[in-house]
């Protein structure tokens, strides 16, 4: 006999409550194994492949790609136990044999609180390899059907923000998700004075200006428009800036990479500058907690620095950067990059840092006031390193000349501190010893 489970969108951690489907993995009639992906899954924070702790037959799936889906919503039905079509029976396997963590599923919890549930639909024929009609999509747990009288369907306390911010009640409001769930698409409909609208078909020609087109701002894109909104209007941010000849330490890169032992990138000498930087001036190494009205200084670093990928601008994260040396660092940046220009990255690689260095020389420009990666303190820019008149040692001359530019809170310390932090960082730069003098 077939028993049906159900398989909700997990929660993949870091405080995320929606997802969009991008690609599904598998379809009706499929044979699933136990911790197969599934689904590709684009959340604020990176690309997920969405592994599914049951083993059996897929009989349902729920949401076009495209479709932005609340945690807790309904992703497919499995049946287990079932024989296929003259073939031997399915096990019935679940949740005890899953490897994945997902909370709610898999080995992180006891058998008692994993959500394993009998569809109340009538179960498949003998013969499940046989697609089923898609049922209509169940509930959303604790949403209630329908323009609510009391509580208002909204899960995700970004939706709840951006309303509160901008005044709109949303009891006004008609969802778009399942069971009339509020997203946070339909807010901003509403705030541009549209009509929700399905997110996958492409706005009317009517509603814009001829030549013009309408971009959503979601998954990654939007999650940055609201991360970079947010530091605008909670930082108060200042910039300063020096240049400084960084002949020197282009030299020891050069000699440290003729030895023969692993080449040592630039990105990762600027790191270990950075986290002798912060030992020194901590202050930057901080973030500032409104509630507590307290400043709070780490003892680690966690460093950020910004990729660029197809999917837009992210910013991986170093842990323990400071215990690295500069081999470790060339190392764990090639795997973190090569991991974002892939779409790899998990919401753990992309979150948690506590300091951001941007080259944005790369881009071919000298200098930046880049927004600082709330909630963070302070951020290093790293303009292009190129070859300019310079006075050295008395005499002009042409050397590899950088800008360097720091932008930090100004809550956490004054101009002296941020200017003594870009100072010793311009020192080891001209004169890489001086790092060696302070290690």
């Amino acid at each position: 006999m077939a028993q049906v489970l159900e398989f909700k969108l997990p929660d993949l951690g870091e405080g995320l409550t929606e997802a969009e489907i991008v690609r599904w993995l598998v379809q009706v009639g499929d044979v699933v194994a136990v911790d197969q992906p599934v689904v590709e899954v684009e959340t604020a924070k990176a690309m997920v492949e969405v592994p599914c702790p049951y083993g059996g037959v897929v009989t349902a799936r729920f949401g076009e790609e495209g479709t932005e889906l609340p945690v807790g919503a309904p992703l497919i039905t499995v049946a287990v136990g079932a024989p296929a079509s003259g073939g031997p029976e399915v096990p019935a396997t679940g949740a005890e044999g899953s490897g994945n963590v997902l909370v709610g599923y898999g080995t992180s919890e006891a058998p008692a609180r994993r959500r394993r549930i009998r569809s109340a639909r009538p179960e498949p024929a003998a013969s499940v390899t046989v697609a089923a009609p898609a049922p209509a999509v169940p509930a959303v747990p604790g949403v209630p059907a329908g323009k609510p009288d009391g509580p208002v369907p909204v899960i995700s306390p970004l939706v709840r923000r951006l309303a509160r911010e901008n005044n709109l009640d949303l009891r006004e409001l008609t969802g778009s998700g399942p069971e009339g769930l509020i997203l946070r698409a339909d807010v901003e409909n509403a705030l541009r004075g549209a009509a929700p609208r399905d997110r996958a078909e492409p706005s009317p020609a009517s509603s814009a200006p001829s030549g013009s087109r309408r971009v959503p701002l979601k998954g990654v894109r939007g999650a940055v428009a609201d991360k970079l909104s947010r530091s605008r209007r909670e930082i108060p941010d200042a910039t300063c800036w020096v240049d400084a000849d960084a002949t020197e330490l282009m030299r020891a890169r050069a000699a440290m990479n003729a030895s023969g032992g692993p080449k040592i990138s630039l990105l990762a000498l600027l790191a270990r500058i950075c986290t002798a930087a912060l030992a020194r001036f901590p202050e930057l190494n901080s973030t500032v907690d409104l509630a507590a009205r307290e400043v709070v200084q780490f003892d680690h670093v966690h460093l950020g620095f910004a990729a660029q990928t197809e999917r837009g601008l992210v910013v991986p994260v170093v842990r323990d950067a400071h215990a690295r040396d500069a081999e470790g660092l060339t190392a764990e940046f090639a795997r973190l990059t090569e991991a974002s220009r892939d779409g790899r990255l998990t919401p753990a690689d992309l979150t948690g840092g506590t300091f951001t260095l941007n080259n944005y020389g790369v881009f071919g420009v000298d200098g930046s006031t880049p927004i600082i990666n709330h909630p963070e303190a302070a951020m290093l820019g790293v303009g292009r390193i190129m070859p300019k008149p310079w006075v050295h040692e008395g005499e002009l001359a042409v050397r590899q000349v950088v800008q360097l530019s720091l932008t930090f809170d100004h809550r956490v310390c004054d101009g002296g501190t941020a200017g003594g932090f870009l100072r010793y960082v311009a020192d080891c730069v001209e004169q890489p010893a001086v790092l060696l003098r302070t290690l």
